[in-house]
């Protein structure tokens, strides 16, 4: 036994405890394969490798007992080499063959919409891309310019396979609009994305028992229409001082969807007003040029040289007076404007068209806006809280432009626009002035047939639309 201890003594000295068992349990696993029972040798067949078939139909009783004692004479030798694989996993890691492929990383999706504050920089920072990132995309064409001003909504989704890569950037300034920046060698290629929404018609109506916007919410209109339908009627109706309880109004406009879901409100498609007694009615139409209006059924256009009123919905504090006492020097002092009462920074509209000859601080006005108008008339907003951006002396506005928000600068005593309209330099009560002056371009004679093609099934819709709505209210009321 002697030189089997020494044998014992230089393997323990000269080889790991762990490879000693490995070796060990191979040998075992040979003897064993040697030793094994498996019936005569003409059924005792050695290959290189094992291969199961999986039956998929009918089997003989044979050959369900032949498969049965298969799995009946396998567990004991699957959990020795399953010993064996697991202590040879400890000491051979780096080697272990699996049965399923190697994947490639995974490439993730990383999903913001974009909140107030935040700037490109800050959303790569978020899921660990750097400046150089940021720099690459930026300078890889003039589409990336989307990425200079974010604005609260847009959507930006970035595929980072892994960390300090980016693969993918795709920028959605809405649902249906945006781009898609993919990585090259050393930079990024553009691509524009464009998805078309389902359109679907809406068709509400509404009565006013107290304003306009009130009455929209009532009836689920989307704001956006009720300010665009106030608008549209904004040169033959001041929403402000016109309507009357009762008066009654309707409206026929797109929803968008996409996939099914609600994305958001298309065009109006033709609007109706009644107000007092009298029928205003408008509907879309395209000219040959592209360009988009609101006309009567006879082609008159609904757009007048001037807008009743700068604001959309709000109450009027202060009319024009030329014997009202002053609020604060409590004197008589003529009120050469009109005063609208209106919450802080709400938007200021240009009730025409025309190239602003002031921006900036005027003495008790405090922050004005004045714009200069053809055929010698001028308009001034003032009090204002800040300016739209871009308005600035010289620059030229279009009727329902932005130029400004509800303030208290200079002699205000409260929030509320200071609007005066003048006509060579003369100040002229805008709700008296705007009845006599000239009604903005209506179509052409020329143009009358193609307007009357594009519009005139949409209008007879609408008119059945609007018959059905009364006879509704008619039955409602007899009831």
């Amino acid at each position: 036994m002697e030189p089997l201890q020494t044998i014992k003594q230089f393997i323990e000295k000269h080889y790991p405890r762990d490879h000693i068992y490995l070796a060990g349990g191979l040998c075992l696993l040979f003897l064993i394969s040697v030793i094994w029972p498996g019936g005569s040798d003409d059924q005792s067949i050695a290959t290189d490798s094992t291969s199961i078939t999986v039956p998929v139909g009918p089997q003989s009783e044979a050959a369900n007992n032949s498969s049965t004692e298969v799995s009946a004479s396998q567990p004991d030798s699957q959990n020795l080499s399953g010993q064996i694989e697991r202590t040879a996993q400890d000491n051979l890691s780096d080697f272990v063959v699996t049965d399923e492929p190697v994947l490639a990383d995974i490439s993730v999706w990383k999903n913001f919409e974009v909140q107030e504050g935040d700037t490109v920089s800050t959303i790569f920072n978020k899921v660990g891309l750097s400046d150089r990132h940021l720099f690459q995309v930026l300078n890889s064409s003039d589409e990336a310019k989307v990425l200079d001003r974010l604005y609260p909504g847009y959507q930006l989704d970035l595929m980072v396979p892994q960390q300090g890569e980016l693969e993918q950037l795709r920028v959605m300034s809405s649902p249906l609009e945006g781009y898609l920046f993919t990585r090259t060698d050393s930079s990024y290629r553009a691509e524009r994305i464009l998805k078309q929404a389902e359109l679907q018609q809406a068709f509400k109506v509404g009565t006013i028992a107290d304003s306009l916007f009130m009455a929209g919410q009532r009836e689920s209109i989307p704001a956006i229409h009720i300010m665009e339908m106030a608008n549209i009627f904004g040169g033959v109706i001041d929403f402000i001082l016109d309507p009357r309880e009762g008066d009654q109004f309707s409206i026929l406009y797109e929803d968008k969807y996409l996939d099914g879901e609600y994305i958001g409100p298309g065009e109006i498609l033709a609007t109706q007003y009644i107000n007092d007694g009298e029928v205003f009615t408008a509907v879309r139409y395209e000219n040959a040029e592209g360009d988009i209006g609101y006309f009567s059924p006879e082609g008159e256009s609904m757009r007048k040289a001037f807008l009743r009123a700068p604001l959309d919905v709000f109450r009027i504090s202060d009319n024009f007076n030329p014997r009202r006492r002053h609020p604060i020097l409590n004197t008589i002092r003529a009120h050469k404007g009109t005063d609208y009462a209106a919450p802080n920074g709400t938007p200021i509209r240009a009730t025409g068209d025309g190239r602003v000859s002031h921006a900036g601080r005027y003495g008790s006005f405090g922050n004005l806006v004045t714009i200069d108008h053809a055929g010698g008339f001028e308009t001034k907003y003032a009090h204002l809280s800040g300016y739209a951006g871009g308005i600035s002396k010289g620059v030229r506005v279009r009727q329902g432009d932005i130029i400004g928000y509800v303030g208290a600068t200079g002699g205000a005593t409260g929030p509320h626009l200071h609007y005066e309209f003048l006509v060579n330099g003369v100040h002229q009560n805008p709700r008296t002035i705007l009845d006599r002056l000239p009604k903005a371009v209506s179509i052409e004679e020329s143009e009358m047939d193609r307007f009357n093609s594009q519009t005139s099934e949409l209008l007879q819709r609408f008119q059945e639309l609007n018959d059905n709505r009364f006879l509704t209210l008619n039955h409602s009321s007899a009831d």
